[in-house]
């Protein structure tokens, strides 16, 4: 009797114990107030939110979905996505692990919710863009395993073989990373535009060849700044190398205190370097190289600062290179061919002063216009790290160096 009292009094700590479980699950979930009020809506705009850079938006978005369902997979794989763009240049250790730790327990629970194949492979997405973010030891392998987990389930997916070759492109494995884009172009599915575009830029920095570490991670930059050149003159070009070959003559660019004795004695105390904003910048070598040498077009300004930061023009980048070409060819008259010449471009005038630059360029197909169909150069327009790449591998061929 006294068994059966107390298995009694066990199953109905269990049934109550279950129907408060029932309970908080039940109340855990918010109603919906429209109908587009839905997982799979809010999850659509958290995603667009998301590729936008919008990670506020985006959570919020992916919290809105796991309020109507807990247990909707993909909400969870989108909150695994923001945790993990969240980890990156984050400086505490500690933080950045807390991040680190929630975008997988997040991507997990996305798996484990998956249903279907395509959520499945969803999930599988999920992990490889976060180990592409977080590029912790080993993370290309383990990207790779994910490739290969959502290609057995889907192999018409788009989705895994365009975020894998984003994966071996932030890796610098560019031959590989064109092979995941051109199977994403052969499927013609979701993600071609997205291929085609990374697909062209995989080519030219494969025809760029870029020899060294700097080279690589430069290529990928969408607008390169005057101390990514300075690094691209000195570690791709090795201009330091190339004029001490031919004995070109450096330029002194360093401050000379006047020699009047009219002036103030302090003034030659006062001796300033010839950049001022560059002493923690992590490329201070190569400019203080570039500067040493002095290149036309990447001199410190008037007022001693390098600007390092500072986006450089495709016309600014041109007279870069004629600069060099011109020392290095020993043919002065380079520098005053163009003059009063007709302008091929429709927005390039050939009065200002950089169009000899730009036409010496073009000509030997150093650079190209920007857009074939208008025919035009856009002197103004920043320069890609694969195409600042690209033009220095062709003036080194046509000086010969490679």
């Amino acid at each position: 009797m006294k068994n059966h009292m107390v298995w009694r009094i066990w199953t109905l700590v269990a049934l109550l114990s279950l129907s408060l479980a029932l309970f908080v699950g039940c109340a855990e979930r918010r109603a919906p107030e429209s109908v587009m009020d839905t997982p799979e809506h809010h999850v659509f705009n958290g995603m667009r939110s998301f590729e936008k850079g919008q990670l506020g938006e985006a959570q919020a978005e992916f919290e809105l979905a796991l309020e109507l369902e807990p247990k909707y997979g993909p909400a969870h794989v989108g909150m695994g996505l923001v945790q993990g763009a969240k980890s990156v240049g984050v400086q505490s250790e500690e933080e950045k692990e807390k991040y680190v730790d929630g975008a997988f327990d997040s991507l997990k629970k996305g798996k484990r919710y998956a249903e279907g194949k395509d959520q499945v492979v969803q999930a599988y997405v999920g992990y490889i863009r976060v180990y592409t973010m977080i590029k912790e030891k080993g993370w290309l392998d383990d990207a790779e395993d994910n490739l290969d987990y959502a290609v057995a389930r889907d192999k018409e997916a788009s989705a895994p073989y365009y975020y894998m070759g984003e994966a071996y492109k932030q890796a610098y494995e560019f031959n590989e990373a064109a092979h995941m884009y051109r199977k994403v172009l052969d499927l013609d599915k979701e993600f071609t535009a997205e291929a085609d575009k990374s697909w062209e830029l995989v080519q030219k920095i494969q025809r760029a060849a870029p020899g060294t570490t700097v080279g690589k991670q430069i290529a990928l930059v969408e607008a390169i700044t005057r101390a990514d050149v300075a690094a691209l003159f000195v570690q791709e070009l090795k201009l330091e190398e190339i004029y001490e070959k031919l004995s070109i003559k450096s330029f002194d660019t360093s401050f000379k205190a006047p020699k009047s004795a009219l002036k103030m004695e302090t003034e030659t105390v006062v001796k300033l370097p010839p950049a001022t904003d560059i002493e923690d910048h992590v490329l201070r070598h190569d400019v203080d190289t570039v500067t040493r040498i002095g290149v036309r077009g990447l001199e410190p300004y008037p007022d001693h600062t390098f600007r390092p930061d500072e986006q450089i023009t495709r016309a600014a980048y041109a007279m870069m290179l004629e600069d060099i070409l011109v020392k290095a060819t020993r043919d002065e008259a380079l520098a005053t061919r163009f003059f009063g010449t007709t302008s091929p471009y429709p927005d390039l005038r050939n009065d200002l002063p950089y169009f000899n630059a730009v036409m010496v360029c073009t000509s030997r197909g150093i650079m190209t216009p920007i857009d074939v169909r208008t025919g035009e150069f856009q002197p103004l327009g920043t320069v890609s790290g694969a195409d600042a790449l690209l033009a220095i591998r062709v003036l080194k061929e046509q000086l010969k160096l490679l």
